[in-house]
């Protein structure tokens, strides 16, 4: 696929249309302090993986209504002092996947912690263990559209809240350590990510690589691939419904929440992405509050994005944070 988005320079000025709802941030006041009613809960069992230079654990922890949600965290083999902590949320589909992978921040001398997704896990990779036991009114297949109805109601709603509360469990951890906590993410997870950099106040680096859940209004018109396509599918069936549905993604808009990021941040962006548009990208990018803030651009790649070499960026740009 050639290019198909706004030129670079255009989109390194480029502004989302998409505008914050006036109760954005007492709605998730709200929503954190209702999940905070519910006991964090944070348990760490050992896994024996037969790994020598890694400790791994199997951790649950309550989530969004007290629910519960797991977890693998992953601890160089030997670590006897709090280690600068790296959270990381998965993309769309994925789940946490099994004891033994993503062996890569644990081996920097960092804590490593993987959130599973609820409700996913079934479309790649090792699979997932945290079923999403609300139900919704009726959707399109996909997360997209469920409990679109309502702020209250949707689905990321949910995933966002459990990966707060994932920052918190993790931090409960004796080896970890609190004030020196990044964390990550790609598509999904790098949406995610922004949600997170904006909801915990005090994390020290944020991460999302060629992020998700960014400029709705765009993102749903200007690619016809899937996820963002589940959004037109279901507005071609209900028909007349376009406004209260992007009233209702308003509120989880990476957007809104970049506008609010407190940490420093590195971005990835590949323009010929037709997942995750460049532009939707750059959108919350552009829209970062903290000033420390860059983004790596890959010129000829899809949604694979920088892969390996933004991640060997990634290990650079950390040391000086966390």
């Amino acid at each position: 696929m050639a290019l198909f988005d706004l030129p670079l320079a255009e989109l390194r000025e480029y502004r989302s249309a998409s505008t914050a709802p006036d109760d954005f941030d007492a709605f998730w006041g709200k929503t954190l302090q209702e999940a905070r009613e519910h006991d964090l809960d944070a348990r760490f069992e050992p896994v024996d993986t037969g790994l020598s230079t890694v400790r791994v654990y199997d951790v649950t922890f309550a989530g969004f209504g007290g629910h519960p949600v797991k977890g693998w965290l992953r601890l160089p083999a030997g670590a006897a002092e709090p280690l600068p902590l790296v959270v990381e949320f998965i993309g769309y589909g994925g789940g946490r996947g099994l004891a033994h992978e993503k062996l890569l921040w644990a081996s920097t001398g960092r804590a490593h912690f993987v959130m599973d997704t609820r409700g996913q896990g079934s479309a790649w990779g090792g699979g997932g263990g945290t079923p999403d036991p609300v139900g919704a009114a009726p959707a399109y297949p996909g997360f997209m559209t469920r409990g679109i109805d309502a702020p209250e109601n949707y689905y990321y709603r949910r995933v966002f809240t459990d990966a707060v509360r994932a920052v918190e469990a993790a931090r409960t951890h004796p080896l970890t350590d609190a004030t020196r906590t990044a964390v990550i993410g790609e598509s999904q997870g790098g949406g995610i990510t922004l949600a997170v950099g904006a909801l915990v106040p005090d994390l020290a680096a944020v991460a999302p690589d060629v992020p998700f859940l960014c400029d709705y209004p765009r993102a749903a018109t200007v690619t016809d691939r899937h996820p963002y396509r589940e959004i037109g599918l279901f507005l071609k069936t209900h028909r007349g419904r376009a406004a209260d549905v992007l009233h209702t993604l308003s509120y989880f808009d990476g957007v809104h929440f970049a506008a609010r990021g407190r940490a420093p941040a590195l971005f990835s962006a590949a323009l010929e992405d037709q997942t995750c548009p460049p532009s939707t990208v750059f959108a919350a990018f552009n829209a970062w509050a903290h000033e420390d803030k860059a983004i790596e651009v890959y010129d000829f790649n899809d949604h694979e994005g920088g892969g390996p070499f933004q991640e060997a960026h990634k290990l650079r740009w950390l040391r000086s944070y966390a």
